[in-house]
């Protein structure tokens, strides 16, 4: 197989009706889908400016127009929709989730644009640019965050971007909120079994809405809660308890990450769009979903 050709057959013909087609009217020759989606995949994996893009995949602006129109259409989210609810029906979703964030360093190509820093931006609609483009300054410099849900096989069922500078918790209950994978009958499911976190998402308030919703609650304490607690006396409530063994499990979301940032552009954030940047991480999910599947259409 070359090494441009980046999906099988199967493979392919499992989201190709998805994609867009010919609209009918008269132009210029509609673009091959195929080729537009692996030029994307092969910038993103390579980490390569748009403009060496190999002439094998078409023109590089045909290329960056479908994946800009994408991202902003929502259209590997309806793809990775797809693949969510065929694994679930195939027994293949593990419900024993984890969560985790991981920072990926802003180019300076990605950062010169306009941006506001003054007001609060709201990371629970993908869909939405924020004003600040999800940048976020540290002591490391310009940063994205990448937060995600992954099932028991380390697979992103939730993704979402913030600057890197924001903190893990806040953004646990929007990834639930958007956890939502469609059955044949009946409504989508929406909760996970149990959810394994690091001390980041140790919270009043994030114990209290997974025992409301039945979720066993995989989260250590930090010591400085333990300490509050315990001088509170009776009022500290009762001690958290968590299943250690269990824990180790969530190891998988880690080695995720890891295979998240094998593809040298989401590494390194080059977009200057935060829609466009959260859109090739989902495709990199689509693409760990349809391994896992097979090649079976």
């Amino acid at each position: 197989m070359s090494r441009f050709v980046l999906l099988s057959d199967a493979q392919w013909a499992s989201i190709s009706d998805l994609m867009p087609g010919p609209t009918g009217r008269k132009g210029r020759p509609f673009a091959d889908a195929r080729s537009m989606v692996e030029g994307i995949v092969y910038r993103y994996r390579t980490g390569i400016a748009w403009r060496d893009l190999p002439t094998v995949f078409g023109p590089w602006q045909t290329v960056w127009k479908w994946h800009r129109r994408m991202a902003g259409d929502g259209l590997w989210d309806t793809v990775l929709g797809r693949l969510l609810a065929a694994a679930d029906a195939a027994g293949m979703v593990d419900w024993s989730v984890s969560v985790d964030s991981t920072i990926a360093r802003a180019h300076q190509h990605a950062t010169n644009i306009t941006r506001s820093t003054g007001g609060s931006s709201n990371y629970t609609i993908p869909g939405l640019e924020p004003p600040d483009h999800g940048f976020g300054r540290s002591r490391g410099g310009l940063s994205t965050k990448v937060h995600q849900l992954v099932d028991g096989h380390g697979l992103p069922l939730v993704t979402a971007i913030t600057p890197g500078q924001a903190g893990d918790s806040p953004m646990l209950l929007p990834l639930l909120h958007d956890l939502r994978i469609a059955r044949p009958i009946g409504r989508p499911r929406t909760r996970p079994e149990k959810l394994r976190g690091d001390k980041a998402y140790s919270s009043r308030a994030i114990r209290s809405h997974l025992r409301a919703r039945g979720i066993e609650s995989v989260i250590p304490e930090p010591r400085d809660q333990q300490g509050h607690r315990t001088r509170r006396g009776s009022r500290g409530g009762r001690p958290v308890t968590y299943d250690p063994v269990d824990y180790k499990n969530r190891n998988v979301i880690e080695r995720g990450f890891c295979r998240l940032k094998q593809w040298r552009g989401l590494a390194t954030r080059y977009d200057k769009l935060a829609i466009v940047y959260r859109a090739a991480v989902v495709l990199n999910a689509v693409i760990a979903w349809l391994h896992h599947l097979g090649d079976t259409p």
